[in-house]
């Protein structure tokens, strides 16, 4: 277990509690909003009716960490020596305690994921009774379901315990299915598109270059990559797919095995965690149609082309931003720093520069600025990352942060099974015609 983070979160919790026992006692009548028809039939869009203490989306400064701003994160969190972007597991510290944590709480904390590191057998075992080209996806999710096996949560649920003990064990169970994502995400990688060839983990790297030693890139700069990939992606509030469905799963007192796998299937959908790689392909489409690098006109005619087809611009426009996602600036300041010639960059760039007024003019969204998914496969195709299937499973390790968070922090609030209340149409229909 690591002891420093246990400690800051037996220090904090009763003061947590105590907020929020007086908050239902004391405010559980107040009316957060109205709920409309339209929030029944549009998917709940926007109502407020769930706690996420981890961050927040402001919709004109984007994602707030615990009230940090991501510019404040690179530059407050600790940093491996000589490293360009902070230790991501130090960014699951703040999540979980709510406070930037201390350069020795990070390096207790990658400790403790070192020694979990290691991927036992029968887990490899399950990933590797599906055929080879079953999506990545998949055998994430199947992977990390497979780690049940280890959940101590389960084991004390069983004898007994009780209820305020509960985020004990969750904080166990959550220290090793972060340990161990990275093993997950690149036992599969090797699997399906290395020749079946592996790579231990190192016991001196930190828990995100570790990622990119077993993936087997060895590219200068990937190493940065991935400690700031899996910072930009980690959370963004609790209502998002992923993230709901995890805490969703969670409230039936199921451990972070369960609900983060139901939570992977939630990101594996299209209209989520598959975005990447869609904006990728319309990026490469663009280039392919013009031969190269398009010029700002080529890349007007073929955006106005596409919405002429009823299709969006991927990456362009988001549910909530109103400004430039703060995700794609930081990506484009590394990419500015580390890739400045590359093709597929300055044809994103050209892109940014003219999609926005078009987008405007022609009335298409309500935020037609870029978003993290506009630029992040860029950045791992540049170096060498060209498996468009393998791009979620990337987002889903570093959205684990964000969703075993929530599983700990729910679990030591005693937060309540969730249940809403469902309506029929005959129901909302009669209600309508009085």
């Amino acid at each position: 277990m690591s002891i420093m983070v246990k400690e800051a979160l037996e220090e904090r919790i009763p003061f947590w509690r105590e907020r929020y026992r007086n908050l239902r006692r004391n405010c559980g009548e107040r009316t957060l909003g109205e709920v409309t028809v339209d929030s029944a039939l549009g998917g709940m869009r926007g109502l407020k009716s769930m706690l996420c203490d981890t961050s927040h989306l402001d919709p004109e400064s984007g994602i707030r960490f615990r009230g940090y701003t991501i510019d404040d994160l690179r530059e407050q969190l600790p940093r491996p020596p000589g490293a360009e972007e902070p230790y991501p597991s130090g960014l699951w510290a703040l999540l979980l305690t709510g406070e930037l944590p201390s350069k020795a709480m990070v390096l207790d904390l990658e400790d403790e994921l070192r020694k979990r590191m290691p991927l036992p057998q029968y887990v490899k075992d399950v990933i590797k009774s599906l055929p080879v080209d079953t999506h990545p996806m998949t055998q994430l999710s199947a992977g990390v379901l497979a780690l049940h096996r280890e959940s101590q949560f389960a084991r004390r649920y069983t004898v007994g315990m009780h209820r305020d003990e509960h985020w004990e064990p969750m904080l166990d169970d959550a220290l090793t299915l972060i340990a161990k994502l990275p093993s997950i995400a690149a036992y599969i990688y090797r699997r399906v598109y290395r020749s079946d060839i592996h790579i231990d983990p190192r016991s001196d790297l930190d828990w995100g270059a570790n990622l990119a030693h077993m993936m087997g890139i060895e590219a200068p700069g990937f190493v940065e990559l991935m400690r700031l990939y899996l910072l930009l992606h980690s959370d963004h509030e609790g209502g998002n797919v992923s993230a709901h469905t995890n805490i969703l799963v969670n409230s039936a007192l199921s451990s972070v095995f369960y609900s983060v796998s139901a939570g992977l299937n939630g990101l594996a959908g299209p209209l989520h965690g598959l975005a990447s790689q869609e904006c990728l392909r319309w990026v490469v489409k663009i280039m392919r149609v013009y031969d190269g690098v398009p010029t700002k006109k080529q890349v007007s005619e073929f955006a106005l082309n596409t919405l002429r087809k009823g299709k969006v611009i991927p990456g362009y426009g988001h549910a909530v931003l109103r400004n430039t996602d703060p995700r794609y600036t930081a990506q484009r300041e590394f990419a500015l720093k580390h890739m400045p010639d590359d093709p597929l960059f300055e044809t994103i760039t050209n892109i940014y520069e003219v999609v926005p007024d078009i987008l405007i003019a022609q009335g298409k969204a309500k935020n037609p600025w870029p978003n993290l998914d506009a630029h992040s496969g860029v950045l791992l195709s540049h170096f060498g990352v060209k498996e468009h299937d393998f791009y979620t499973v990337l987002f889903g390790v570093s959205r684990a942060l964000g969703m075993t968070a929530h599983a700990v922090l729910n679990r030591a609030l005693n937060v309540p099974l969730e249940r809403p209340k469902s309506v029929t149409l005959d129901w909302l229909a009669a209600e309508c015609e009085d």
